[in-house]
């Protein structure tokens, strides 16, 4: 069976959302959701008082809508980099927060699909044909947690 998330408000699989109200502790800054923290990584190189303001920001999509502002200096590797970002942030909140690890945990070994109709990239987009990028992550960390527990 494939489980399918999208909003941090949907029970129980919300908190796979990265915009679930679950702050994680990297690089000696706590920041309130995943989202925050990667967005804010787009630009810790090139424009540092950016990256602080998105860290920030009072919900995970006001720190969305200012990652996506293209009048800051995005960091060159980006492209290169993001996925491992996303990795990094999503493995360190699974392993920061008992009660969603176990809601991770017990999804076995299902497929995990991000439904974001918008996203082709993170998500499976409208028609299903994204990439799920996100899913994913959340599959590999499921089995480093799986692996390790």
């Amino acid at each position: 069976m494939t489980i399918y998330f999208y909003s941090n408000r949907e029970e129980p699989y919300g908190c796979f959302s990265n915009f679930s109200r679950h702050g994680v502790l990297l690089d000696g800054r706590w920041w309130p959701t995943t989202e925050h923290y990667f967005q804010a990584q787009k630009f810790i190189e090139t424009d540092p008082s950016w990256a602080d303001k998105i860290g920030n920001a009072k919900a995970p999509k006001d720190a969305a809508v200012m990652g996506r502002n293209r009048s800051h200096p995005l960091r060159p590797d980006w492209e290169q980099v993001k996925d491992d970002i996303m990795h990094r942030a999503v493995l360190t909140k699974f392993r920061t927060h008992a009660d969603i690890q176990a809601i991770l945990l017990g999804t076995d070994n299902e497929t995990l699909v991000e439904n974001a109709p918008g996203d082709y990239y993170w998500g499976c987009g409208k028609d299903g044909s994204g990439l799920n990028k996100l899913g994913q992550i959340l599959e590999v960390v499921r089995s480093t947690i799986q692996a390790t527990t």
